[in-house]
């Protein structure tokens, strides 16, 4: 399978929605692969609920396909999380992504929504069992120590059979959870050095539970720009990221030329990823646009030319 790049954003970087709409419109429109919607619940800044985001744009679009990057399972109910995705992958035709996570520690969802942090993995791992088990089509009676159900089940149910299980986080529980349940590890902020490890560490862990995760599911992320470092924006950028994250962005944004953008993809293919989400850096809806128009006309049509290294 070739390299494939899809775009999205955490924070809502639009003046409302109709540029929302229209950008959404030039992904589809330019053959941009996928759309991923971050999720967060609690928050003075604007952030787009992704369930709902996702269903309003299968509606909107034809081929494009969406995913969350991630949906924080400990602070979703799982069986109706997996109907809402069932619900949308029908709709759509077998469009869904889903991915899921356990949530960043440091959100204010925790707080917001009085859910505890303890024990969030634990719980994201019930919930990750049973929405596989619903998906299948199972009518699922449940004891956990964080879920009880009778009788749940869910029709209709996705499209694919079997439909990705993305995983995020880079921890060695999260590495356990995805060659337990997934069938893909969507990387968050690491750089193709930090990357090679983890997809190593997936594989040799997969590989030993006897359900290998296939070469192509491992994806990584990363902003980008057509400019320069100096520039107000990527500053102002690069100092949310710091503050938001307490991490560095040296070395993880990606400013330049398309040349620039390719030799980072290159150097995260080496690193064992072959599926990409990219976040403009941009400062009004207008820039926005023009970054992704440049990505569209310079970046995309290099992309079925990039080698694939095969698998250590």
């Amino acid at each position: 399978m070739p390299v494939r790049v899809g775009m999205g954003f955490g924070e809502l970087p639009f003046s409302g929605a109709a540029p929302f709409w229209d950008w959404i419109d030039m992904l589809e429109d330019g053959g941009v692969n996928s759309y991923w919607q971050s999720d967060r619940i609690a928050s003075a800044r604007p952030h787009l609920e992704p369930m709902a985001a996702l269903g309003a744009i299968a509606g909107r679009t034809r081929r494009l396909k969406f995913g969350m990057n991630v949906a924080s399972l400990a602070l979703r109910e799982p069986v109706l999380l997996a109907k809402q995705c069932a619900t949308i992958d029908y709709l759509s035709a077998g469009r869904l992504l889903p991915a899921f996570g356990i949530g960043a520690k440091l959100a204010p969802d925790w707080a917001a929504t009085g859910t505890p942090t303890a024990g969030r993995g634990a719980r994201a791992d019930e919930a990750l069992e049973i929405i596989i088990r619903l998906w299948k089509g199972e009518t699922l009676d449940y004891d956990g120590k964080y879920f009880q159900l009778k009788g749940a089940r869910i029709s209709p149910t996705p499209v694919n059979p079997n439909i990705p299980m993305w995983i995020g986080g880079a921890t060695k529980a999260a590495v356990e959870r995805t060659a337990k349940y997934g069938t893909g590890w969507q990387a968050a902020f690491e750089s193709p050095a930090q990357l090679a490890p983890v997809v190593r560490a997936i594989r040799e862990t997969a590989v030993a539970q006897g359900r290998p995760v296939d070469d192509d599911h491992f994806g990584a992320a990363f902003p980008f720009r057509f400019g320069s470092m100096d520039e107000e924006v990527v500053a102002t950028e690069a100092g949310r990221f710091e503050k938001r994250l307490r991490k560095d962005p040296t070395g993880y944004f990606v400013v330049g030329d398309e040349t620039t953008i390719l030799d980072r993809i290159r150097a995260y293919v080496d690193a064992g990823a072959s599926k990409f989400i990219l976040r403009p850096i941009a400062g009004s809806d207008a820039d926005l646009m023009d970054q992704t128009r440049k990505f569209i006309d310079l970046v995309q049509p290099e992309l079925d030319a990039i080698p694939l290294p095969k698998a250590a």
